[in-house]
């Protein structure tokens, strides 16, 4: 199935997917009472970002989560593309806190 392809695209799509499950997993943990409507408005409001950059700093877990699996299941090209989606989340974030 998804765990026998070997294909950078595919590892790309997985790691732009991953860290959207993360973020869903921060807000049912942090703000499970608020509806995710609201939960959107809280975080992009919110001055200076901080819980935005907290939330996807988390979400990155799912991302070396999904990494490790296709890394310890010789997957490289896949595990290539991950890495590579983690990377540009990474600077996103790095930005987010330094520029807000």
């Amino acid at each position: 199935m998804i765990l026998t392809k070997d294909s950078t695209k595919l590892g790309l799509i997985l790691g732009l997917i991953a860290p959207i499950f993360g973020l869903l997993i921060f807000k049912w943990y942090k703000f499970g009472i608020f509806s995710m409507k609201e939960f959107f408005q809280f975080i992009s409001l919110e001055p200076g970002f901080r819980t935005l950059s907290a939330g996807l700093s988390l979400s990155l877990l799912a991302n070396a989560i999904v990494f490790t699996l296709y890394i310890n299941t010789n997957k490289d090209n896949t595990a290539k593309g991950i890495f590579i989606t983690t990377a540009l989340y990474g600077v996103f974030i790095l930005l987010l806190k330094t520029l807000a």
